[in-house]
This record gives structure tokens, C-alpha cells and sequence, in this order.
């Protein structure tokens, strides 16, 4: 089994009031010294068995028809290493 891990970002060019409204908060809470925040989303996907170049490149077509809008978003696709459970117990 392997963790696949898809961040989606919006592109630069695109406004993100979100980010913009955790920037302003940060001040007000104390925090200085940040000049930018973005916001993004981030998906955890365990594929079973595996992980070969085909699956690998279905991630990536789960990621640009699904989890992004590619007007808008970019995304990145990235194997995570991750222990079984059943290590964890032990």
C-alpha cells in the first residue's frame, strides 16, 4: 500500500480571499513578519498494492479532472512514505 499525496494550490495569478483574510487576522493575533499567505487543499489518497508508473499517472488524472479545477488550480503529485498500523502496534 502507498500514500499518495496531491496539494492543489491557486494558481498565482488568481486572488485568494481566504489567504488574504488569514494574512490580515495574523497581525491582530500577534504573529508579524508574514507577507503572504495562500490557501490550498491537500488530498490523501492510499492506493493498493503497488504503486507503478500507470497508477502513478491515474493519480494524476484523478487529480486534474477531480480534486482541481486546472483554470484555476494548480496541483503537485507526490508519493508520501507512511508506516502500516499494524507496525504502529508494535
Amino acid at each position: 500500500m502507498a500514500r499518495v499525496v496531491v496539494d492543489v494550490m491557486l494558481k498565482p495569478e488568481i486572488l485568494d480571499p481566504q489567504g488574504k483574510a488569514v494574512q490580515g487576522a495574523l497581525p491582530r493575533l500577534g504573529f508579524a513578519g508574514i507577507s503572504d499567505v495562500r490557501q490550498g487543499k491537500r488530498f490523501e489518497l492510499e492506493v493498493d498494492g503497488e504503486l507503478t508508473d500507470e497508477r502513478l499517472a491515474e493519480v494524476h488524472e484523478i487529480a486534474e479532472k477531480l480534486l482541481s479545477n486546472p483554470v484555476i488550480e494548480d496541483f503537485s503529485v507526490y508519493v508520501e512514505e507512511f508506516a502500516d498500523d499494524e507496525d504502529d502496534e508494535q
